[in-house]
């Protein structure tokens, strides 16, 4: 009896593998690659990707979809397509900016129900760490989270208050004992706090004073202080959004010291500077702020050296009226970009197998999810189709978030995704959604008692 034909056989692209980047056909089975190779027999459906490069579908470890409760700054069903148009077939969300915050299990669920109604990729949760819910993180490790987030800093939201160092480090010995990471917005309470008052005391609230009022000295002290808080509680560190050189090797540093740390960066650091800040104005705000040429030179270095594990996009969307304040201080901290990470760093000269780590293999190993990340048989078969000769102008019908507000508005990026997978199905082609089956909950391995994130 002849063996089932693959439901689906991708023909003729340049695969990036784990050993590299070759000419090959996929085969996939279900939601399964079952085979990489040349000459593949024919499948139930094919896809030619002749001169196209395919990839590991992007993992974003680091978004804002906001639901439930704020689906007006951005919803997972605006939000999963724009990833989805963007290469991505798995995404993290943070405990905030959702209302409730993923603070408890009860809001863990109310936030899976949401997702699971709206996505149309798949998703984890981030668990919150604030004072008063340590109680609360063995629950939400048993719910599935891939880890626990923490503010060293005023988060902008109320309801999700900073960690202050007590806090930290028990929340950390907990996470150590359940097996999960710990990830940390690295910036100094105390200095950018005292800084932001005596500069607005003084009667300045431009864009200027707002990049005064948080130096990178202040993400420069807190990952040194999250690394040692680390450190003493065995805990794993993910240091997020690192905006400089000089917070990478900060974080360099704490590893050389024991500290079991990955280092993650988003798409705008690295392109953007505080001179596009004062350009664009509002919608490039965010925080940690864009960083001078020097720092920014420095994090792409470190970004093509291999000193930097991971990209997130950091899609921290808001309605347009929230951009629009007198004070810049008061206006939200965002950028909207989870569309573009792979042209982003495919415009910045990223080399093929560098790109597939940073955007998923190293995601995918740190935080548990074995089985995705990578192009190799028994893998998911979550692909990005990727077409590196042509370019594209960022526009605003091209963007399939909820608000037309980014400051990739308007550049010309090199790479175009032509086609998504998510577990063997075609869910973005061509310009147009084609998902017919909606995202679900990833869960990672924990406690290396296992080798693959598994589904709930």
């Amino acid at each position: 009896m002849s063996e089932a034909a693959p439901d689906l056989v991708i023909r003729g692209g340049n695969v990036v593998t784990p050993q590299g980047a070759m000419d090959a056909d996929i085969a996939i089975g279900g939601e399964y690659i079952s085979a990489v190779g040349a000459g593949l027999r024919k499948g139930k459906s094919e896809i030619d990707a002749t001169g196209l490069t395919i990839l590991p579908g992007l993992i974003d470890i680091h978004l804002h979809f906001n639901e439930p409760g704020r689906a007006d700054w951005e919803g997972a069903a605006t939000g999963s397509r724009a990833l989805a148009a963007g290469g991505g077939a798995l995404f993290f969300d943070m405990p905030l900016n959702s209302s409730p915050c993923t603070t408890n299990a009860r809001n863990f669920d109310l936030k899976r129900a949401a997702l699971e109604a709206a996505s149309i990729t798949d998703f984890a949760l981030w668990g919150g760490l604030v004072p008063g819910n340590s109680g609360e993180l063995a629950e939400l490790a048993d719910r599935g989270v891939v880890g626990f987030k923490a503010f060293l800093c005023d988060s902008g939201l109320a309801e999700f208050p900073r960690a202050d160092d007590l806090t930290l480090y028990e929340g950390m010995k907990e996470a150590a004992r359940l097996g999960l990471p710990v990830a940390v917005h690295a910036e100094s309470e105390e200095i950018t706090t005292r800084l932001a008052r005596r500069i607005i005391d003084s009667g300045r609230h431009d864009i200027a004073a707002f990049l005064e009022s948080r130096p990178v000295l202040a993400e420069v002290e807190a990952i040194a202080r999250a690394g040692l808080l680390a450190r003493e509680a065995g805990c794993k560190l993910h240091i997020v959004h690192i905006s400089s050189g000089k917070g990478v090797a900060a974080s360099l540093e704490a590893r050389s010291l024991g500290t079991d740390i990955s280092i993650e960066t988003c798409p705008h650091y690295l392109l953007f500077t505080e001179d596009d800040l004062l350009r664009i104005g509002a919608i490039a705000k965010c925080t940690p702020p864009l960083r001078n040429n020097s720092e920014r030179d420095a994090l792409r270095a470190s970004l093509l050296c291999g000193e930097i594990d991971m990209v997130g996009s950091d899609h921290s969307p808001c309605p347009p009226e929230m951009k629009e304040r007198e004070s810049f201080f008061e206006i939200w901290g965002g950028i909207a970009g989870v569309q573009w990470t792979l042209p982003a760093l495919i415009d910045l000269g990223t080399d093929l197998p560098r790109l597939a780590r940073l955007t998923a293999t190293h995601g995918a190993r740190r935080f548990g999810m074995e089985r995705r990340g990578v192009v190799e048989a028994g893998s998911y078969a979550d692909l990005a189709l990727i077409d590196l000769s042509g370019s594209q102008m960022v526009r605003e019908e091209s963007l399939f978030q909820r608000h037309r507000n980014t400051p990739y508005l308007g550049m010309n990026l090199r790479g175009v995704v032509r086609k998504t997978v998510r577990r063997g199905d075609v869910i973005y082609s061509d310009g147009t959604i084609t998902a017919e089956t909606p995202g679900i909950l990833v869960k990672p391995a924990r406690n290396g008692n296992a080798t693959s994130g598994t589904h709930a």
